[in-house]
C-alpha cells in the first residue's frame, strides 16, 4: 500500500473518532489473526518472533540474530497472508553491516508499505546509551533511517522516548509517532517494573506536543510499560490531547494468547472421564 493511501485511512479513522490500533506480530496467524479484528497496522520485527518464542520483548536488542536479516525472512510468512492492511517493518537503524538506503529499497520490493525504528537504542539508557551515542552507534542513527524511508515514500512510524527525540523524527518526515513508555507489563514474560499510567500521561503529552510544533499532521499514538490492556490505552487517551490511538505488540498477541491458550488447556483438563473411574474400581 502507497504511503498516501495508507495516511488516508488513518486520518479516516481519526475523523470518524475511531482509534488507530496498530499491532506487532511474531507469526503469520498472529497477523492474520490482527487484520480480521480491524487492526490499521501491521508491524513485524524481531522482538516479536523471541516473543512468540518465549522470550521476553528485550531479547531484540541482544546478540542472538540479525535482526534486519529476521524481518526479511519473517516477511515471507506475514506479507502473504496479510491481505489490505499496511504492513510496517522494523528497521534496526544502527546496523553497521547494511547500506541502508540499500536494504530500505529491498524491504519495498519485498512488500513492506513502511517501516519503524526497532530494535532501538532508545531503550538502553545510562553508561550503555552513552556508549553507544559516543560511538557511533546512537539514536541518530535511526532518525537518518526515518528520513531514508521518508524520501522512498514509505509510511514512518518510529519509536521516540524524549521530546527531543520527537522533535528529530519529526523533522525527518515521521508520519506516525509512537512514544514509548518502556518494556510492557503484565503476564508470563512481562515486566513487573514500570511507570504508572498517572506517569505515562505527562510524558507521552511532552512528546506529542514537541512533534506537533514541527508537524501539525502527525499522527500520535501511544505504546508500551504499563499500557498493556484496552482500559490502559482510553485512560491515556482520555487524559492526554491529541493522542488518537495506540500500538502493541505484546499487548496484541502474547497476554491475548497467554490468557486464551492457558484457559483452554484448563477446559481440556476438566474433561469428566467417569468410566475409568469405575474401570479402576
Amino acid at each position: 500500500m502507497k504511503r498516501a493511501e495508507a495516511l488516508d485511512r488513518l486520518r479516516e479513522q481519526v475523523a470518524a473518532a475511531q482509534p488507530i490500533i496498530g499491532a506487532g506480530a511474531g507469526t503469520g496467524l498472529s497477523a492474520k489473526l490482527a487484520e480480521a479484528g480491524g487492526a490499521d497496522l501491521i508491524i513485524i520485527y524481531n522482538s516479536g518472533r523471541y516473543r512468540m518464542g518465549g522470550r521476553g520483548s528485550l531479547a531484540g536488542l541482544l546478540p542472538y540474530g540479525d535482526a534486519n536479516a529476521i524481518v526479511v525472512d519473517m516477511a515471507r510468512e506475514v506479507l502473504p497472508v496479510v491481505k489490505s492492511t499496511p504492513v510496517l517493518a522494523g528497521v534496526c537503524g544502527t546496523d553497521p553491516f547494511r547500506l541502508m538506503p540499500v536494504f530500505l529499497d529491498e524491504l519495498r520490493r519485498i512488500g513492506f508499505s513502511g517501516v519503524q525504528n526497532f530494535p532501538t537504542v532508545g531503550l538502553f539508557d545510562g553508561t550503555i546509551r552513552v556508549g553507544l551515542e559516543e560511538t557511533g552507534m546512537g539514536y541518530g542513527l535511526e532518525v537518518d533511517m526515518i528520513r531514508l524511508a521518508h524520501e522512498r515514500d514509505f509510511l514512518t512510524a518510529p519509536y521516540v522516548f524524549t521530546p527531543d527525540e520527537a522533535t528529530a523524527m519529526a523533522e525527518a518526515g515521521a508520519d506516525v509517532l509512537v512514544p514509548h513508555m518502556g518494556l510492557t507489563t503484565g503476564g508470563a514474560i512481562g515486566a513487573s517494573t514500570s511507570k504508572t499510567l498517572e506517569q505515562c500521561v505527562p510524558l507521552i503529552q511532552e512528546m506529542h506536543d514537541a512533534a506537533k510544533r514541527v508537524n501539525p499532521e502527525i499522527l500520535v499514538l501511544c505504546h508500551g510499560g504499563p499500557i498493556a490492556e484496552p482500559d490502559d490505552a482510553a485512560y491515556v487517551i482520555a487524559h492526554t490531547e491529541g493522542i488518537v490511538g495506540f500500538f502493541g505488540a505484546s499487548s496484541m498477541e502474547r497476554l491475548p494468547t497467554e490468557v486464551a491458550m492457558t484457559e483452554n488447556m484448563r477446559r481440556f483438563k476438566s474433561i469428566p472421564v467417569t468410566h475409568l473411574q469405575e474401570e479402576s474400581r
